[in-house]
């Protein structure tokens, strides 16, 4: 290959002998003094002697290999020519050559005591220079200049020999030459073969050695100013000390170190704490104290540390005490009470917490969050409340690794170590609205904390080391249980919390609530009444909740503006509250009974349901219009009650004959169901009965009455299925004033668990069939033949 060097051409061999070279790489247009001394090396320099005096220099991958094999070697090295030779007193020669041009080894053959390769000519790079390139070899140029300065060892000569090189890739590779670095790196640069990647890696390898560079000079400059030029000892000793701060090492333990290890000895830690605790400690002791990975070892060992590994506090043994807390605590919920005692009873006889972690489930306000206050309180625990509604990382739960900036344990270890001890009551509250997104799920994360046989050994991501939960009490609290993942909820006892009766309402206002009001206004001096109608009134007209805090808000209402009026001066030592009082301090009736028709009427029925908020009544209303076979449903219905409503029209369709109507009846006619406060969400099965009745009277005329209500789940094939939420579903209608009430007969056996307070003036009625159902609710039978009337039977059986 034809190759123009500076002024002259020169002809490059395709087959060259090879020198491989130890510790040195060469680059082109650099001249360097080259030591022969192996056999086989100074076969290759007489062969290249004799010839064109061109050979091709690579560097050996490892110096100590005398006999180098074709691997041992690198494929990329430089075509040289030899300029001098001069042999040396003990054998060996003193080359003096002239790297060419890159070339790369295709083949090796060993020939008459010398390597010879076969090799493939890399040509300069001749591509445009672009703007990057040029901006690349501006900043190397510079970052080199600033190298050569601070590099004793490299003549600044070569910057002004550098300044007259106008080729780029010449300029890389002087630059390349002269940098004091490993062979590797110059190797890497000397198989890069554009212009651009070499000045990219030079940039690189620059600026790591001019911060090298730095810290040498600030090493020796701190240890010059502290030392004596007649003190040698004491200039080592300094430059060694020097040395160690750049490093972040620390020999001389700290006061902070000793009193770290005597809080380690003053408390009985785990064998693996302890363990993992001496291992920081010692790599804490050899770091300066200021360097960032100090920080997190120091944060580390205080939550390690602090956390109340072994310190259980000591339970009620009066266990008719515990009793009496709960029982002066809340007023009723006398089965989720008796359930939380037998747990308790379990505890205490066993000494230790086993079996499933109870769920309290029940509306806002009721009391789920204070009845786990009362337990830790009845037990003499510590307390502790983590709430879980829109938690959506697991690292929530399970804590950050260290290796992450600003990382901390999860909430589980914060919340046991603000406790102060190993067997809190641990409130898991809102645990149905857990979230789940990309950063993981955290109600996987609580599965391990919430099963007894796996929680001794919870594993949080930043501790490193197993934290036993297992004489924690765990509690959880929902409004329901539909959305806890069914894993979950498997580890689970669900005691449900049902809504408040009005009696019990007035109860709990007049024993607990008014009595805490008045205290935290400050109207302990003021003689209060409030008398029963006027409390009525406020449960009803001004609170539509199963809970009381909207009762709590009511009464508070009246009480600040009782307050105001003693803060402006006004001479008051009583205060009575009567109906006509409470409405004049709180304005007009916000809620209103839902309006029921009061004669019987066709096409409308009187539904009952369950909400969040507690019980309702739920009038529905069917209106049929010519039309082409359309179901219209109205009224923000969810899927469920949609399905319901379908369902019952495919029943009345499916036994048309049965009420007069013929087989093609819905083929003209569009049916619309409403059901009223539209804004208001409403879904569920419990309306089947309620839908059924009102489109079946809507399409034979037959009146409904309206001082029954019904509730239930329909079959295609008529069956009346059992259905939930009778305490709040019995609690409405008894507020609106009907006392008649259908109900699944699969219920019975759920009434025997409701209040006697509720029960009193309701007459129920359980059914089976729909037929059952049309028959109580409507004026007149809807039914004007029977199935036997029929020659064909494909009627559904009633």
């Amino acid at each position: 290959m034809k190759l123009k060097h500076n002024s002259e051409t020169i002809d490059i061999q395709n087959l060259l002998p090879v020198i491989p070279l130890r510790d040195v790489v060469v680059f082109p247009h650099m001249i360097y003094p080259l030591l022969i001394g192996r056999n086989f090396t100074i076969n290759a320099l007489q062969q290249a002697m004799n010839k064109e005096k061109q050979v091709l220099l690579v560097a050996q991958k490892q110096a100590d290999i005398d006999s180098p094999e074709f691997d041992d070697l690198y494929q990329v090295g430089i075509a040289a020519r030899i300029l001098q030779v001069m042999k040396m007193p003990n054998g060996t020669f003193k080359v003096l050559v002239e790297g060419l041009v890159r070339a790369k080894m295709e083949s090796v053959q060993k020939v008459s005591g010398y390597y010879q390769a076969d090799v493939t000519i890399v040509p300069p790079d001749d591509a445009k220079i672009d703007r990057n390139t040029e901006a690349l070899s501006r900043s190397v140029s510079e970052r080199f200049a600033e190298y050569v300065k601070l590099n004793r060892r490299i003549p600044e000569e070569v910057l002004v020999s550098l300044a007259s090189i106008t080729d780029y890739q010449h300029r890389a590779d002087s630059i390349a030459a002269h940098i004091l670095h490993k062979i590797e790196v110059k190797q890497q640069i000397l198989e890069a073969f554009t212009v651009k990647q070499q000045f990219s890696i030079l940039s690189d390898v620059l600026k790591e050695e001019i911060e090298i560079q730095k810290i040498e000079h600030k090493i020796d400059g701190t240890v010059r100013d502290s030392m004596s030029r007649s003190q040698r000892e004491f200039y080592l000793q300094q430059q060694l000390k020097a040395i160690k701060d750049e490093l972040g090492q620390y020999d001389e333990p700290s006061a902070e170190v000793d009193d770290l290890y005597a809080k380690l000895e003053s408390f009985d830690y785990p064998a693996a704490v302890r363990a993992k605790a001496e291992e920081e400690i010692k790599k804490l002791s050899r770091m300066h104290p200021y360097s960032a990975e100090s920080g997190v070892v120091r944060s580390y060992l205080e939550w390690l540390l602090g956390l109340p590994w072994n310190r259980p506090t000591r339970d009620q043994v009066n266990f008719k005490k515990v009793k009496a807390i709960l029982d002066g605590d809340h007023f009723g919920l006398d089965k989720p009470k008796t359930r939380i005692l037998e747990h308790l009873a379990v505890i205490r006889l066993a000494g230790k917490v086993k079996g499933p972690i109870l769920c309290l489930v029940g509306p806002p306000g009721v009391g789920k969050t204070s009845v786990g206050r009362s337990i830790a309180r009845a037990l003499g625990r510590k307390f502790v409340r983590m709430s879980l509604g829109g938690v959506h990382d697991e690292a929530e739960i399970r804590g950050h690794r260290r290796t992450y900036i600003g990382a901390l344990p999860g909430r589980i270890i914060q919340s046991i170590k603000k406790s102060g001890s190993s067997n809190p009551v641990f409130l898991l509250d809102e645990i149905d609205k857990v979230g789940k997104d990309f950063r993981g799920d955290p109600a996987s994360a609580l599965l391990e904390v919430l099963d007894p046989e796996q929680n001794f050994t919870f594993t949080d991501n930043y501790l490193e080391v197993e934290y036993d939960l297992s004489d924690t009490l765990f509690i959880t609290t929902a409004n329901t249980v539909q959305t806890v993942p069914p894993a979950l909820r498997d580890r689970m006892e669900v005691i449900r919390l049902p809504g408040y009766l009005d009696f019990e309402k007035v109860a709990i206002a007049r024993g607990f609530l008014l009595p805490k009001l008045i205290d935290e206004f400050g109207l302990k001096k003021l003689a209060i009444e409030l008398r029963d109608d006027a409390l009525i009134d406020i449960i009803t007209s001004y609170t539509r909740e199963a809970g009381v805090r909207e009762l709590e808000r009511q009464l508070s209402t009246m009480l600040r503006k009782i307050a105001v009026d003693m803060a402006s001066g006004k001479k008051i030592r009583k205060v009575t509250f009567t109906k006509s009082r409470v409405r004049k301090l709180l304005g007009a009736s916000k809620y209103i009974d839902t309006n029921v028709k009061p004669s019987p009427t066709v096409g409308y029925a009187v539904g009952l349901a369950w909400t969040e908020l507690g019980g309702d009544v739920l009038p529905v209303e069917v209106v049929p219009m010519k039309g082409e076979s359309k179901l219209t449903l109205t009224g923000s219905l969810g899927d469920i009650m949609q399905e319901s409503a379908v369902a019952a029209l495919s029943y009345i369709r499916k036994n048309a004959y049965l009420f007069g109507l013929k087989d093609t009846f819905f083929e003209k006619l569009e049916m619309h169901v409403h059901i009223p406060e539209g804004a208001v969400p409403k879904d569920g099965p419990s309306a089947g009965i309620t839908l059924l009745t009102a489109l079946l009277s809507s399409l034979v005329d037959v009146p409904v009455r309206t001082d029954i209500a019904m509730t239930g789940e329909i079959t295609l094939i008529g069956d009346v299925l059992p259905v939930g939420g009778l305490n709040e579903k019995l609690l409405a209608a008894k507020r609106l004033g009907i006392s008649e009430i259908i109900l699944p007969d699969k219920n019975r056996k759920d009434i025997g668990e409701l209040p006697p307070e509720l029960m009193e003036g309701l007459n129920l009625h359980f059914v089976k069939r729909v037929r059952e159902v049309l028959n109580l609710a409507m004026l007149n039978s809807p039914f004007v033949r029977t199935r036997h009337n029929r020659q064909t039977d494909y009627g559904i059986r009633l």
